[in-house]
């Protein structure tokens, strides 16, 4: 790995991106939508459901954006022969991973900044730990997700297969992190599932910010997020491939 050369890779992605404007404004504007929308929903109803389910949605919404615009994107690349063309000169795949995920991190602190300024200080979103704590896991969690992307992306072939991904690999995670059923009443098979399933640890590290002001566990829980972001971006190097045959 070159830093000089990753350095590259991630200016060359955030000039593509500041350009696309319909995918910034999906990268930036989206989240922050659909937490508005969903408090309006349970403002609605009179009753304080947005405080509880408000932690796990800033975790999952920048996941969820941040694995399906990077995985398309990084398919594209290699579809059309860039991504050949990029590894044909002095430049590792872990230079071009990492450059992605250098620039979409980039991104994803501008996205969380976003979204929890907006949760917290326009929505009334109650936080017993540091805001700036809960903005860090969210960073976190969306380089989760594009990490994840870039690592399923690799075992795509056209823009539709690899968002058919979701369903395998992100929709089990909204279901199990604890956001429609506490994680310690799910059955016990199920239990199991959840521990190993990072997005649990990014909604468990959200939902204790909101009620205590003890960070311990907090930062336990970011350490497991960020180990599987690394260990998605090694294995994302490890299967990349040139072109899409």
């Amino acid at each position: 790995m070159t830093p000089r050369i990753t350095l590259a890779v991630a200016a060359r992605v955030l000039t593509q991106l500041r350009r696309d404007h319909r995918t910034l404004a999906m990268l930036l504007v989206l989240p922050c939508l659909l937490i508005t929308l969903l408090w309006w929903m349970y403002d609605a109803t009179g009753g304080t459901l947005f405080d509880r389910v408000g932690p796990a949605l800033l975790a999952m919404f920048p996941f969820i954006v941040m694995f399906l615009v990077t995985s398309v994107t990084t398919l594209r690349e290699r579809s059309s022969g860039t991504l050949e063309r990029l590894l044909a000169m002095p430049m590792g795949k872990l230079d071009f991973l990492l450059g992605y995920a250098l620039a979409f991190g980039v991104v994803a602190a501008v996205q969380s900044v976003l979204a929890v300024s907006i949760a917290v200080g326009l929505l009334g979103l109650e936080v017993q730990g540091p805001v700036w704590l809960l903005t860090l896991v969210a960073v976190a969690d969306a380089v989760l997700g594009t990490a994840l992307g870039l690592f399923v992306s690799a075992f795509a072939r056209t823009e539709f297969q690899a968002v058919q991904f979701m369903p395998a690999l992100v929709i089990p995670q909204i279901l199990l992190c604890g956001l429609f059923v506490p994680r310690d009443l799910l059955p016990d098979v199920l239990s199991a599932v959840s521990d190993v399933l990072p997005l649990s640890y990014a909604v468990n590290a959200m939902q204790t910010l909101t009620r205590t002001s003890a960070t311990g566990d907090v930062w336990r829980d970011l350490a497991v997020v960020a180990g599987f972001a690394v260990t998605m971006l090694c294995l994302g190097a490890a299967t990349l491939r040139r072109r899409t045959p």
